[in-house]
């Protein structure tokens, strides 16, 4: 593997950013629970640590703190914001409470460039987000950088090379941010960029041939990017090894199955089996409304699905692995660690465990891997655009897309209404500029006019997004005339559908899907 840099995780909702910044530039990043032992640091082989910010005051009783010896592995050291009033505290420093929250756009005026503002500009405008700053500097320390409300905005000990920042710069607001953290890490960690693709997949094949051997692998193909990338990936690597098990949990887009079977069983030559099992999720799944129940049903129907399918896949009922498109995002929002001061965002169904009785190892070739890597991956393995840059499509389906209780008839409407946007997206050339564009079924009535007469009929939301890695995104200026367009399409000729509505919310604090 390549150099690690290790990200310390104290609960921002930023710290996912820093990860990816990070790769961004080239270098391998990896984040850890904050109580990372420093043992295990330098055993992974991390040759720079980044402390992330976090909710916490280091006053607050229990707040989160590293191992102390992460300050004599005799690595650098960059502190984030909460990060940097550890660095205070914990080597010699005062912290003290600001008198007022320092929340959103500041400036930075850069006292001293030494490494860390190598080539910047002396004044640079910045985003803040705490509580709490550093009032009496460590030992060693020196500050290279002010704001209004902090003379110790930034600060270096160079010999050391532990530096520390107030400000958050991963977040689309700091300006030149990205060339801060590759400050640090080429200049100060004498970091290595061989984070590459090719490296990626060689290291990639390399791994799944020594953990399978001469062993069978299932994998659950959705026909989304991750599984379609997971998929080839693992093909290179074993061939017919791989059986691929297509599983129609009756909440798939219309014509979904159809497309997945031509394109993989005809075009790609992989042994695919497609398992009918939409009667048995709506089953499962009827009258329940709260979001989590619904995955979790949806998770353990699939699990059960799979079982089923190994008792008749013949050669592949011998298989030790079941692959999954599991992608970083997935790892760090699903997994709740004991401790973890950040809170738990949503459960997913493809990460985690699996039952004891499958007897079945996990086999997760993504895992590290964020949405545009993954599409680097896929474009790389020679996937077609269509599935490379195929808008990322949620694992439960329609049913976190039908808010409130699923029905054969809602998914009627929620289909249909879908078909138009996508269909409106791909003409217009949208579909290919944007992160992801989908319709919501609304569990409310609105009244309309259909002719002359009165219509109290279903509401559909459009929801349509930009973003980089699905850690943050903002709602997508669409023209209006297209906006227009889809909305009379769906009014008109999706029977049931009399009011269309635009979802203008950003993540955070809203999240991509509804539910």
């Amino acid at each position: 593997m390549p150099q690690t840099i290790a990200v310390l995780d104290f609960g921002s909702q930023y710290t996912q950013v820093i990860a990816r910044r990070i790769r961004e530039c080239k270098v391998y990043s990896k984040i850890y629970h904050h109580s990372v032992s420093a043992a295990q640091l330098r055993a992974d082989g991390v040759i720079g640590i980044i402390l992330s910010g976090g909710p916490s005051s280091v006053f607050a009783k229990g707040a989160p703190m590293p191992d102390r010896a992460i300050f004599t592995l005799g690595v650098p050291v960059l502190g984030v914001c909460y990060g940097i009033q550890l660095m205070g505290k914990l080597l010699g420093g005062r912290v003290g409470r600001s008198t007022h929250r320092e929340y959103g756009h500041g400036i930075l005026k850069v006292k001293k460039p030494g490494r860390l503002f190598a080539g910047l500009p002396r004044t640079l405008r910045v985003w803040n987000s705490h509580g709490d700053r550093l009032i009496q500097l460590p030992p060693g320390f020196a500050a290279i950088g002010t704001t209004e409300n902090s003379e110790f905005a930034a600060i270096e000990d160079r010999a050391r090379d532990f530096y520390g920042i107030q400000f958050h710069p991963e977040v689309f607001h700091s300006e030149r941010g990205v060339e801060v953290y590759k400050n640090f890490l080429l200049g100060v960690c004498g970091a290595k960029q061989d984070w590459t693709t090719k490296d990626f997949i060689k290291h990639a094949v390399e791994d799944i041939r020594r953990t399978v051997g001469k062993s069978h692998v299932i994998l659950g193909l959705s026909g989304g990017v991750d599984s379609s990338v997971a998929a080839a990936l693992i093909h290179r690597a074993i061939g017919k090894q791989l059986t691929c098990v297509f599983v129609d949990n009756g909440l798939l887009r219309a014509g979904e199955r159809a497309q997945v079977e031509s394109l993989y069983a005809r075009n790609f030559k992989i042994n695919l089996r497609v398992e009918d099992a939409s009667e048995l999720f709506l089953r499962r799944l009827k009258g329940v409304t709260d979001p989590e129940r619904k995955r979790k049903i949806i998770g353990r129907t699939f699990v059960a699905v799979f079982e089923q399918s190994l008792k008749s896949v013949g050669r592949a009922a011998h298989a030790e692995f079941l692959a999954q498109g599991t992608l970083y995002p997935d790892v760090i929002e699903s997994v709740a660690i004991a401790g973890n001061p950040a809170a738990l965002i949503k459960s997913h169904h493809n990460v985690g465990g699996l039952p004891a009785r499958m007897k079945l190892k996990l086999l997760e070739p993504l895992r590290e891997l964020f949405k545009d890597e993954v599409r680097a991956v896929g474009a790389a393995l020679g996937l077609p655009r269509e599935v490379v840059w195929r808008q990322p499509f949620p694992g439960p389906g329609l049913g976190v897309r039908v808010a409130g209780a699923i029905t054969p008839a809602r998914l009627d409407v929620l289909r249909r209404a879908d078909a138009i946007l996508q269909e409106e997206m791909m003409a217009s050339g949208w579909y290919w500029k944007v992160w992801q564009s989908f319709c919501v079924f609304l569990p409310v009535k609105s009244v309309g006019v259909i002719g002359d007469e009165r219509n109290y009929a279903d509401v559909i939301a459009l929801r349509i997004v930009e973003s980089l890695d699905a850690m943050t995104a903002d709602w997508t200026r669409l023209p209006y005339d297209l906006l227009q367009k889809i909305s009379s399409r769906i009014t008109n000729e999706v029977r049931g559908v009399s009011r269309v509505v635009l979802d203008i919310s950003s993540k955070p604090p809203a999240t991509i899907e509804w539910e």
